[in-house]
């Protein structure tokens, strides 16, 4: 964990914050943003959206009279002891004392709270209002009156509404809908006082910004303080009737001393909203650590239970994540370690990792860790060899990982070895774990990596294994570092660094996929509507129709209704052919005997003809012709295809096709809009990727065809929208390299 603020300050090398469309620039005072004036209204934007209607910007929202409040109401205030109200009462008043927010309790049924003056209604506040805590056990009621009074923020805590089931969603949407009547903007309902917490503010530098859909989960982070990270918001979202968890990311990504967004994410909201706050972030190089609960059905069944939302296909929401650069890890101390590392390390200089220890067991196995974790540990040159093998004994291994045998760490070449290793232009990263405390040794050897980690621009990571953590070298000498990043764990360091480096990586060439999503419908768009059928699955023939619209390479093919035509169909094709049944019901025809392959006379193409027609008449499927196909012989077949996300809509699938598509489940998920690099990117996931690179003497398949159809298809995705629920193109052959690729069988469902 990065230490106390003491001493020289880590930030991220990061360009001026890029001021959202509709928002003031924002004015430093004490290290918080000055409030704007206008209110908690949502700031402007040009309306942008793509071709299927779909925003291509969000307006930030402006929170800052939310967090900084100059007025509260309380609505159901109290001070009669052992009520819940009194407690809440009594912390609020605190938090605004400490914000310095003026506090107006209300409640009919007292004159004075606290002694302080109580009012019976809203109507009767002597001020305007910023924020009002309804404790209520319904709030919507109050809502028309907030909205009367012009209060710009509301918190609700009362449950009882979406994870409780249909009735209590119901409720939510009615308070959903009040909501946005008024003009206000609400937390909760089902939220709690995370966001009133006491904040630490004798630290500096960086800070973590947290988000959470449940409380609790919050608490390693929020405690993150006492180790000396800073922590400068924490939004509990509840079950986000109004403001979301996009909502906040937005915001924190545009506060300049926010250098990390922390979450912990129960269900999404809206897949969209999401997208478009995370892409804010990549933006502006905000990292964003988060978990995401719902890996299992179990996970994502509790999940809706307790927030009352959806939680997505986990499939989907890991690509999409992947895609704008969240991080996802997956427990609280992974959350916490990577984003206190985030927050406060510099941008690297390499990416090479040096691992150096006091035993050579050790650095061989965090050694190990390290690199099936993907990160690249580098052989030192000879050169740097020599020279640690000035103080390091020639025995002992020094090429990386660098063991020093035990004894140098207790004197004055300790030093020397820090400074030579982080002297190497290929080490970013030094990471030096110490299993256990050995003093003096250990106690020599932390103070030498706290005052190297001060005269170098790398980072500088220590790993303590002693499970007491209550040794001075610990709690003093690594956590009062503000430069070195000290962890408990091998594996949440290897997690927080490799997340560390592939950050940096990401937002350093990231271009926002929205920028070049289309806007305006192709001429193939208007061409593919007018062959959907809605309330139809399409036949193969109809389904090759769309695909060609958009440029997708299909085999040369004929639809016949006769043997006789099927015969001069064949002979303009050219021998050797494929026939196939086509109708707007069969989804597998090959199980149905009802594919005919390697046909090569026109006594063949006639018998094949009649066998295919007497089969579907047997199994009562409906025909529109059979089709008369090109033979494809060579390619790798894969897979491409469509289908409609419940959170993020279209979504565009590619992997390993033909038989073995239900057997591997070789597949990676993109969610548009995404361009060509990320289109690469999804096939260098796939675990059959070397078949495209040729093997066992086979040729390197057409990798720029296949992209090509890739992001044709997401094209069609795109502007089809709600008309294409479904689209499968399996398989399509990738030729040799410089041949193209060509889509043998497709189905489309047209909702």
């Amino acid at each position: 964990m990065l230490g106390s603020t003491h001493g020289t300050l880590t930030t991220h090398s990061r360009p001026a914050r890029v001021v959202a469309c509709g928002e003031q620039p924002p004015h430093t005072v004490h290290g918080m943003s000055e409030p704007h004036r206008d209110g908690g209204g949502q700031g402007a934007c040009p309306v942008d959206r793509d071709v299927s209607g779909r925003p291509l910007h969000a307006p930030v929202p402006d929170l800052d009279r939310f967090f900084r409040p100059e007025s509260v109401a309380v609505i159901g205030a109290s001070d009669s002891e052992g009520r819940p109200n009194t407690g809440i009462t009594r912390q609020l008043i605190a938090w605004a004392e400490r914000v310095g927010a003026r506090l107006h309790p209300v409640n009919p049924g007292r004159s004075q709270v606290f002694g302080q003056p109580c009012h019976a209604s809203v109507a009767d506040l002597p001020e305007p209002v910023d924020l009002a805590v309804l404790l209520v056990g319904d709030p919507l009621p109050v809502i028309e009156q907030l909205a009367e009074a012009k209060v710009k923020f509301a918190v609700a805590f009362a449950s009882g509404f979406a994870e409780t089931g249909e009735r209590g969603a119901a409720a939510q949407k009615r308070l959903a809908e009040a909501v946005a009547r008024s003009g206000l903007r609400l937390l909760g309902p089902n939220t709690n006082l995370n966001a009133f917490e006491k904040f630490r503010t004798d630290l500096d530098g960086p800070a973590i910004a947290l988000i959470t859909q449940s409380g609790h989960q919050g608490r390693p982070v929020f405690s993150l303080q006492e180790l000396g990270i800073r922590l400068s918001h924490w939004a509990p979202t509840g079950n986000e009737a109004d403001l979301e968890t996009a909502d906040f990311l937005s915001y924190f990504a545009t506060r300049p001393e926010v250098g990390a967004i922390a979450a912990y994410v129960e269900g999404l909201k809206d897949g969209r909203s999401f997208l478009l706050a995370a892409d804010r972030a990549a933006r502006n190089k905000v990292p964003v650590v988060a978990v995401k609960v719902g890996r299992t059905e179990t996970g994502a069944r509790t999940a809706a239970s307790h927030t009352g939302k959806l939680t997505g296909a986990d499939e989907v929401v890991d690509a999409a994540m992947r895609q704008f650069g969240v991080i996802r890890v997956d427990g609280l101390d992974e959350l916490q370690d990577t984003a206190a590392l985030l927050a406060r390390a510099r941008k690297p200089t390499a990416e090479g990792v040096a691992v150096y220890s006091i035993s050579g067991g050790t650095g061989a196995h965090f050694s190990d860790l390290a690199t099936a974790a993907g990160l690249r540990l580098p052989t030192l040159g000879p050169a740097k060899q020599a020279e640690l093998h000035q103080w390091i004994p020639e025995y002992l291994h020094v090429a990386n990982p660098v063991d020093n045998g035990g004894h140098p760490v207790g004197d004055w070449r300790g030093r020397k070895i820090l400074d030579a290793i982080l002297a190497d232009p290929a080490i970013g990263v030094l990471i030096c774990p110490i299993t256990g405390p050995f003093p003096p040794m250990s106690d020599k050897l932390a103070q030498d990596l706290v005052d190297a980690a001060e005269q170098t621009d790398k980072l500088v990571c220590v790993v303590w294994g002693s499970p007491v953590g209550t040794e001075d070298a610990y709690r003093r000498t690594l956590l009062g570092s503000s430069r070195v990043a000290t962890f408990r764990t091998f594996a949440n360091c290897i997690t927080a660094v490799r997340a560390y480096l592939d950050h940096h990586r990401f937002v350093d060439g990231y271009r926002s996929p929205f920028d070049d999503a289309p806007r305006v419908l192709s001429p193939s768009a208007r061409k593919a509507r007018a062959l959907m059928r809605p309330g139809q699955q399409l036949s193969e023939h109809a389904a090759k129709q769309l695909l060609r619209a958009y440029g997708i390479r299909v085999p040369r093919e004929q639809l016949v209704t006769s043997a006789a035509a099927a015969v001069r169909a064949a002979s303009q094709v050219g021998y050797p052919v494929v026939m196939k049944a086509s109708g707007p019901q069969l989804a597998h025809k090959t199980e149905l005997g009802l594919v005919k392959v390697q046909l090569t006379s026109a006594s063949q193409v006639r018998d094949a003809y009649r066998e295919l027609t007497d089969i579907a008449r047997y199994e009562d499927v409906p025909l529109d012709g059979v089709l008369v196909c090109q033979m494809i012989e060579r390619g790798v077949e894969m897979v491409v295809g469509v289908t409609r996300d419940s959170l993020f809509g279209p979504t565009v699938t590619v992997g390993l096709g033909g038989v073995l598509v239900e057997v591997l489940r070789d597949v990676v998920v993109g969610v548009p809009p995404f361009g060509e690099d990320q289109a690469r990117a999804m096939l260098d996931e796939l675990r059959s990727r070397a078949l495209l690179d040729g093997v066992r003497g086979a040729p390197p398949a057409d990798l720029d065809a296949l992209v090509e159809t890739v992001l044709r298809v997401q094209r069609m995705a795109l502007e089809l929208g709600d008309d294409l629920a479904e689209l499968d193109i399996n398989p399509l052959v990738v030729l040799p390299r410089g041949q193209g690729a060509v889509a043998l069988d497709a189905l489309a469902v047209c909702p």
